[in-house]
């Protein structure tokens, strides 16, 4: 089955799927198609869209689906076009960054069990190890709510800054920064322009995502890595709460969560830059 893709760009106009209409969701799922449903999902390119074409190429006819994946670079795009009903479900976040989205746009999404977590990294064109980033160094920061706390956190476990005692770390900010030794200087910007400054700072935390997207492996080019125990950012498939219980919707979730695609990530990424989930 061949995988058909359609790119949306950060700034570019959302896409009509023909599974859905602008300005609302939809009471079903999909397009039917003889025996087979046509689902058109939203992704971020890597690791999302590899995984979910994978599942497309291998495992979809069998269960009587056919995927188009609309990938998305900008995060803010993919939920509203899953609520406008331009997809049937979207695979690109966590929960975290959901709950934000849910509180700040009220969405009505309902994620699914986590399949996969990309670990954060901090990266440095100048430096080789943490304890040898300088004083009064610039360290770029995602400035999203849900991933910043993360960033900080990852920070904090490598002893170079301490939060406030007590503080959620999933929510996070950089007031909440208590001791900073080293006085880093935070650099703020969006996700996917952390890996194109990396030249003009010391250091940068890059999510996964963006890092694969950029050439860069969290594993191997990192000088410090997420730990992936206990960790809360892994990333699920979503949709509009009305169709969580439909059955195509099931049926993708459970391809999703099958043991050929746990074995196709610690294939592709078997450097530990994207970890199963289940």
């Amino acid at each position: 089955m061949k995988t058909k893709l359609i790119a949306v760009a950060a700034s570019a106009t959302l896409l009509l799927s023909g599974c859905g209409l602008v300005g609302g969701g939809t009471d079903s799922v999909g397009e039917q198609d003889g025996d087979i449903t046509k689902l058109n999902v939203g992704v971020s390119p890597v690791p999302h869209g590899d995984i979910l074409k994978f599942v497309d190429d291998n495992l979809a006819e069998k269960a009587g689906l056919d995927l188009e994946i609309t990938e998305y670079t900008d995060y803010t795009l993919p939920n509203k076009a899953l609520t406008d009903g331009d997809i049937d479900a979207n695979y690109f976040q966590h929960k975290p960054y959901l709950d934000s989205e849910i509180e700040g746009q009220g969405y009505d999404i309902t994620g699914f069990e986590p399949v996969h977590l990309e670990p954060f990294a901090l990266f440095s064109n100048t430096v080789d190890e943490v304890e040898d980033i300088p004083k009064n160094a610039k360290i770029g920061i995602n400035n999203d709510p849900a991933n910043q706390g993360r960033a900080l956190k990852m920070l904090e476990d490598a002893e170079l800054i301490t939060l406030n005692d007590g503080v959620d770390e999933v929510s996070a900010k950089l007031s909440d920064v208590k001791d900073n030794p080293k006085n880093v200087e935070f650099v703020e910007a969006d996700a996917a322009q952390l890996a194109r400054t990396l030249d003009d700072v010391d250091a940068s935390v890059i999510n996964g995502n963006n890092a694969l997207e950029a050439g860069l492996n969290p594993a191997k080019d990192g000088i410090l890595l997420e730990s992936a125990e206990d960790n809360p950012y892994g990333n699920f498939l979503a949709v509009r709460t009305e169709n969580k219980d439909d059955e195509n919707i099931k049926k993708l979730d459970e391809l999703l969560h099958s043991p050929e695609v746990k074995e196709f990530i610690e294939d592709e990424w078997a450097d530990g830059s994207v970890l199963p989930s289940f």
